[in-house]
C-alpha cells in the first residue's frame, strides 16, 4: 500500500512553488483586469485563456527545472552568467516595479474592506502587520503551508460564478471560438489580459522557491506536474471572473473602473452573495500578493548581491534579505494611507516598467536554460525550444505594445 501511495506522497511533499507563483498571478490588478474583460466585452476574452496557460506553463517550468538542477536561484545564475553590472540595474528596476506592485496589492484589501463598510484606515495596516508577522516570524515551510491555504480561497470566485446561472452554451463556444476584433480597445484589453500572466517577478520567486525548498532534480518530475497545475489552476480562476462579470455587468450595460466597482455592480444578480464572494477573494488575492512580492523582491536581491537570503534563516543571519521585506510591505502599505496619494501613476509606472525588463528576463531564462555547460541534458529539446522562443516573441511584442499604449493614453 505505501509503495502504491509513495508518488502521491512524494507529489504532496514537493507541491507548492508552482501553485503558489502561479496563483499570485491572480492578485488584485489581474483581478482588475479580468473583471474588466468581462464587464466590457462579455465572453470575448475567454478563448483567450488557452495560449494564455500554455504560455504561462512553458516559462515557469523552464525557471522551476533550472532551480532544481542547478539549486541556485535565477538572480544569482544572471549575475554568474551576465555580470554584476547588468544584473544591478535588473534588480534597481524590479525594486521599483515591486513596490508599484505591492502598493496595489494594499490599494485591493482596502477596496475589498471597503465594500464590507471597513475603512482602509483599519484593513490596510492589519493586512500590512499580518503579511510581515507571518512572513518574518514563520518558517519556509509553514508560510508555504499558509500560502496553499490562501490558493484554495479563490475558489470563491468559482462559487460566484455559479451563482449567475450563465448561458453555458455560450460560454464554451466563446472558450473553443477565436472572437477577434482590430478596435482599439479590444486590442488594448487583449494585451492587458496576456500582459497580466507573466510577471518578471514571478520567475526569480518560482526558481528561488525550488531551491529554497531543497527540490533536486531526482524529485523534478513533481515539481513539474507542481507547475502545470498552478497554471491550471490560475487560469481557471481567470476564466470564472471574465464569464460572471460578462453575464452580469456586460449583459446590462453597467459601467464599471475596477473591481471592486464590478464586486458592488454584482449585488443585484445574485442576491449579495457574489458580491461577498468578490470581495472577499479581492481580499485574499491582495493580501496573498502583499506577501509574495516583497519577498519575491527580498529573494532576488539578496540573490544578485550575494546577501544570505530564505525564510529558514534567523533575522540577524540574514538582515538585509528581512530588512528589505519589512520597508517593502512598510512603505507599501504606507503610500495607500496617504490622502490622494497617486496610486494609478505609482500603477501605471510600475506597470510600464515591469513591461520594459519583462524581455530582458525571459531572454535570460532562454540563454541560461540552453546553457549546455549549466544544464547538461536538462536543457530545451529543440521542439521546447521553438515553443519557448515563440512565446517569448510573442510576450515581448505585446509588452512592448501594452509599453507604447500605456504612454499615449
Amino acid at each position: 500500500m505505501r509503495e502504491r501511495l509513495r508518488p502521491l506522497l512524494l507529489f504532496l511533499a514537493i507541491v507548492g512553488p508552482g501553485i503558489i507563483t502561479a496563483n499570485v498571478d491572480n492578485d488584485a490588478g489581474g483581478i482588475t483586469t479580468y473583471s474588466l474583460a468581462g464587464a466590457q466585452f462579455g465572453y470575448a476574452f475567454l478563448w483567450t485563456l488557452i495560449p494564455i496557460t500554455v504560455a504561462l506553463i512553458v516559462v515557469q517550468e523552464m525557471c522551476a527545472r533550472m532551480g532544481a538542477v542547478t539549486g541556485k536561484g535565477l538572480a544569482d545564475l544572471i549575475r554568474e552568467h551576465f555580470g554584476v553590472k547588468m544584473t544591478f540595474f535588473l534588480m534597481v528596476g524590479l525594486l521599483f516595479a515591486d513596490l508599484g506592485n505591492t502598493c496595489a496589492e494594499f490599494s485591493g484589501v482596502a477596496a475589498s474592506g471597503e465594500i464590507f463598510g471597513v475603512s482602509k484606515y483599519l484593513t490596510v495596516p492589519l493586512g500590512a502587520l499580518f503579511v510581515w508577522w507571518l512572513v518574518v516570524r514563520h518558517s519556509y515551510r509553514r508560510v508555504e503551508k499558509t500560502f496553499l491555504v490562501a490558493c484554495v480561497f479563490y475558489v470563491s470566485y468559482i462559487i460566484s460564478g455559479m451563482y449567475v446561472h450563465p448561458n453555458w452554451g455560450a460560454v464554451l463556444r466563446s472558450t473553443v471560438v477565436p472572437n477577434v476584433s482590430l478596435n482599439a480597445g479590444w486590442i488594448g484589453m487583449l494585451i492587458g489580459v496576456v500582459g497580466i500572466t507573466i510577471a518578471p517577478w514571478m520567475q526569480f520567486y518560482l526558481q528561488a522557491a525550488v531551491v529554497d525548498k531543497g527540490v533536486t532534480v531526482r524529485d523534478y518530475a513533481y515539481s513539474r506536474i507542481d507547475v502545470i497545475v498552478g497554471c491550471m489552476i490560475t487560469d481557471v480562476v481567470a476564466f470564472f471572473i471574465i464569464f460572471t462579470t460578462g453575464a452580469t455587468i456586460f449583459a446590462n450595460h453597467l459601467q464599471v473602473k475596477d473591481a471592486a466597482d464590478a464586486a458592488v455592480a454584482l449585488r443585484p444578480f445574485a442576491h449579495g452573495y457574489c458580491t461577498q464572494l468578490f470581495a472577499f477573494g479581492l481580499l485574499n488575492a491582495g493580501l496573498f500578493a502583499a506577501s509574495i512580492l516583497p519577498l519575491a523582491t527580498a529573494y532576488y536581491i539578496c540573490e544578485g548581491m550575494g546577501w544570505p537570503r530564505g525564510l529558514d534563516l534567523a533575522f540577524r543571519d540574514a538582515p538585509q534579505f528581512y530588512g528589505l521585506y519589512t520597508a517593502l510591505v512598510v512603505i507599501g502599505a504606507g503610500i495607500v494611507l496617504i490622502p490622494k496619494a497617486p496610486l494609478l501613476a505609482i500603477m501605471f509606472i510600475s506597470q510600464v516598467v515591469n513591461g520594459i525588463l519583462l524581455p530582458f528576463v525571459l531572454i535570460y531564462v532562454l540563454v541560461l536554460i540552453n546553457n549546455a555547460a549549466l544544464m547538461g541534458r536538462y536543457r530545451n529539446s529543440p521542439t521546447f525550444n521553438t515553443i519557448a522562443w515563440a512565446t517569448v516573441v510573442v510576450m515581448n511584442v505585446l509588452t512592448l505594445a501594452l509599453v507604447v499604449t500605456s504612454f499615449i493614453h
